[in-house]
């Protein structure tokens, strides 16, 4: 018989880790819906087309592929067995596969407001929590299947939408705890200038996704990519002196000025991230413009929020402008710009520096303890009056002994004890025990719900 397991790259997740995710959820969720945005919902797959082709081609590599039905069929065998050529070739081919698992939430979003754009008021506003699955390589803080939480605003071109994230990354992090975190920001159109300043704005695919490694191989490791993918040294040089600019915020504004400043993408660019940033004072934004995210889809200001440096982590949030994803799809001219909060790591960050409370890992509130037939099917009405105004509370199973209630309450981490036994009905009164003080207090029936309210 087979060992019983689950695919690599996967969880499982008990109580205790689903409440302190919820927690995480919920107070994303909340700020979302402050912030004035709505929910969405989009399926687990999406059409392999739909995908291929928008997360350059280490994206690509990364994306579940389904197997159509009936590959196994001998009526299918021929067609299956070219198509497996072709996928060893490095191609696609619908003989074989025609869906995949979704990749992120930002492409399924484009595609759903590409159907709908006719029926959507806009500017469109909306935030989704879904999980998205990634063929990588299980590492700490890397999993294959994940949660995202995004939100994202499509048909505007206003920098208030930018400025507005920087401010729901900094209320998400401080109501987390998560004071220290970091939220790095930078410009596709500085990018493109430096792109063009060595040769051609062609060269920026090249470029983003050589210096989206720095963090993970260091700058010389870097210049060797860019070597390798046909950069000539005068060229490296030049992308050196860029990833070298250091300072506070003001300083590189000026460095990255003397560097791409005449170049009318870079003049735009350091424009509009100069507006961001002076509006986003009270957060804990910073310029770097070692940060290039390398999807081919962002245009503008680019997003990459950290845990605290006293965190061993990588990116726990990240995102940017992308005028034109819809035009993917064959609906030009909408302009949009969103962000990604990475709960996984998000959890595995607050784990780390025990910021969860007790409150969020306690799912019942009351245990009923069990003292026989009739003192039960009494209890059990109790309970039931408690559960009705928002108590939560349940009765052990069978009469066994004290010790072996006492025992369970403790391993669920549940606050309270409630004893009725035939004197305590008699009399209208429960003894209600705080498990963690010791405490023990007789409280009447009537009073049990403003005892628990207090």
């Amino acid at each position: 018989m087979a060992k019983p397991s689950i695919p690599q790259g996967t969880r499982d997740f008990t109580a205790d880790v689903v409440r302190k995710r919820n927690f995480i959820f919920n107070t994303i969720r909340n700020i979302f819906e402050i912030y004035g945005f709505e929910p969405l919902e989009t399926p687990a797959m999406e059409n392999l087309d739909t995908l291929m082709g928008k997360y350059g081609e280490e994206g690509d590599k990364l994306i579940f592929k389904i197997l159509n039905n009936g590959i196994n069929d001998p009526k299918n065998i021929e067609k299956s067995t070219a198509g497996f050529q072709k996928v060893l070739a490095g191609k696609s081919s619908s003989d074989l596969t025609e869906r995949a698992l979704k990749y992120d939430l930002t492409i399924p979003f484009a595609r759903h407001v590409a159907m709908n754009h006719g029926k959507l008021t806009f500017p469109y506003r909306r935030y989704q929590i879904q999980p998205v699955w990634r063929a990588d390589r299980p590492q700490k803080g890397r999993y294959r299947e994940f949660t995202q939480c995004d939100a994202d605003v499509v048909g505007s071109t206003s920098l208030l939408n930018e400025i507005e994230f920087c401010n729901i990354y900094h209320e998400v992090f401080v109501k987390l705890g998560l004071y220290d975190y970091e939220l790095k920001i930078n410009s596709r159109k500085i990018l493109t200038a430096l792109a063009t300043l060595c040769g051609g704005a062609d060269k920026l695919t090249e470029i983003t996704i050589a210096i989206d490694k720095l963090d993970k191989i260091g700058l010389e490791k870097v210049k060797e990519e860019l070597l390798e993918r046909g950069l000539a040294e005068t060229q490296i040089t030049i992308i050196e002196k860029y990833l070298l600019i250091a300072g506070s915020n003001d300083e590189k504004l000026a460095q990255i000025t003397a560097l791409v400043g005449k170049l009318e993408m870079g003049r735009q660019g350091i424009e509009e991230l100069s507006k961001v940033y002076s509006k986003s004072k009270n957060t804990n934004l910073q310029i770097d413009f070692t940060l290039a995210r390398g999807l081919n889809y962002y245009t503008g200001i680019i997003f990459e929020a950290k845990a605290p440096p006293i965190v061993k982590m990588g990116s726990i949030g990240g995102g940017g402008r992308y005028d034109d994803l819809t035009g993917l799809f064959d609906v030009p001219g909408i302009a949009g710009v969103g962000i990604s909060f990475g709960v996984d790591r998000i959890y595995d960050v607050m784990e780390e520096l025990q910021l969860f409370t007790t409150e969020v890992q306690t799912g019942t509130t009351a245990i009923f303890f069990n003292m026989g037939e009739t003192e039960a099917q009494f209890a059990f009405g109790i309970m039931q009056q408690l559960r009705g105004k928002g108590i939560s509370c349940e009765l052990f199973y069978e009469p066994v002994k004290i010790n072996k209630q006492f025992s369970y309450a403790e391993k669920k981490k549940i606050a309270y004890a409630i004893i009725i036994g035939s004197k305590e009905i008699e009399q209208n009164y429960c003894l209600v025990k705080n498990l963690a003080t010791g405490l023990q207090e007789v409280v009447v029936f009537e009073n049990l719900f403003t005892y628990f309210n207090k």
